[in-house]
């Protein structure tokens, strides 16, 4: 799948070059993109040193809060939901655990980190799988609450926005959590549907209730607020957000005598090899992305759908940051090098990039998800995860255009 996408970039803007050269008499678009080229892979170095530091960071955190306790006291906080949500999980099984791992690093924004612990926790439960290449109900729901990515506090997000000079780097956090919030809403409601799961339990009920009543009310207060005044809010909200989890993580640690210094350097080692490993991809995607723009092609193609947005009386200023979204269900790392070129383009605060953004911390890389996840535990027959799994995706993107018209045009 990645293959023929990456391919597809090259020969899309080769394409597209020809055309320039031949019809519109552009000699030059040759040496656009050969510079294309090169400005991209040193910009993948770039963005490259900050996310070292960045999950090299965050995993040390995490390996704090694991080592405290804290994770096994979320399973635990959550095993009555997940006991109604998936019946076929026993009680106490380490699949729970390693769920509630995954959900924590993707609450973080670290999407790189969260992937082998989803891997794990897969396997988990396809030792409870009565067949060895149809998903069970509970792989699917995982999957589908994946590629919903309910991300809480998106500090990949923050990374990228800062590396390209934001002044704010956490001005997305409102609107990426509200948008990650229906995401993950409309993927939980599919899944319930076709499982016939009981959300009208009581038990189920005390979860969403309180959660449902709580985001309605602060949907509420936000009514209220002007754009400066929600620009402002979610500034003030992701920063005290961001340095209230570290100091939690740190005081939880230090309260139950974990030695807080070795697990942090711990985890950060963990986090200093997911992201070596990242850079050849990185660059791949990056460069690709660069070549795509400089032979005209992605504005080729932004323009139709430009003119198509005009043509039923919409705004069309959020069509810029589209191309996060159109290579997001793909490739993570194509959705990344999408999401920087837009911020290199039209500015890291306009409100392309900012769409960009928010749609890059509340969706997920469907398509990759399903193939890396299942592929690990040789599912072949995935029934309606496909379904829900877009649906939500569809709904992250959708709510996250809608959100930023409302904080920031």
């Amino acid at each position: 799948m990645l293959n023929g996408l990456w391919l597809g970039f090259f020969l899309v803007a080769a394409i597209s070059a020809l055309a320039q050269w031949l019809v519109g008499g552009n000699a030059g678009i040759f040496a656009a993109m050969v510079e294309s080229i090169f400005a991209m892979a040193k910009l993948s170095v770039e963005v490259m040193v900050l996310l070292f530091g960045t999950l090299t960071l965050w995993l040390g955190f995490l390996k704090i809060a694991e080592k405290a306790g804290i994770v096994e006291w979320l399973a635990k906080v959550l095993g009555p939901l997940f006991a109604r949500l998936m019946p076929e999980v026993p009680s106490g099984h380490p699949a729970l655990g390693l769920i509630t791992m995954n959900f924590a690093a993707n609450g973080l924004g670290l999407d790189n980190a969260a992937t082998p612990i989803g891997l794990k926790a897969m396997r988990a439960l396809q030792e409870l799988n009565p067949s060895s290449t149809t998903a069970s109900n509970a792989q699917i729901l995982f999957l589908v609450l994946n590629a919903s990515s309910l991300t809480l506090l998106p500090v990949t997000v923050f990374m990228y926005r800062a590396q390209q000079g934001a002044t704010d780097p956490t001005l997305v956090f409102l609107p990426i959590l509200l948008a990650t919030s229906a995401s993950t809403l409309v993927g939980l409601l599919s899944v319930a549907v076709m499982q016939r799961l009981r959300l009208w339990d009581p038990v189920v009920l005390a979860y969403l209730i309180p959660g449902a009543l709580l985001l309605g009310g602060f949907m509420a207060f936000l009514g209220t607020l002007s754009a400066a005044a929600l620009a402002g809010l979610s500034s003030i909200l992701g920063n005290l957000t961001l340095f209230g989890v570290i100091i939690l993580f740190l005081v939880i640690g230090a309260l139950k005598r974990v030695q807080v210094y070795e697990a942090f350097v711990e985890g950060a080692k963990e986090g200093f090899d997911v992201a070596k490993s990242l850079l050849p991809y990185l660059v791949a995607m990056l460069v690709a992305v660069g070549v795509l723009r400089a032979s005209g092609a992605l504005e080729l193609a932004l323009d139709g759908i430009r003119h198509a947005v005009g043509w039923m009386g919409l705004d069309t200023r959020f069509v810029e940051g589209l191309p996060t979204a159109l290579v997001k269900p793909f490739s993570g790392s194509a959705a990344r090098a999408m999401l920087i070129e837009t911020m290199q383009t039209h500015g890291v605060d306009s409100f392309p990039a900012l769409v960009a953004a928010t749609i890059q911390g509340s969706t997920e890389t469907t398509f990759y998800v399903l193939a890396v996840y299942f592929g690990a535990v040789g599912i072949q027959r995935v029934r309606h995860a496909v379904g829900c799994a877009l649906l939500a995706e569809f709904s992250g993107v959708v709510a996250a255009i809608g959100v930023c018209y409302w904080f920031f045009a």
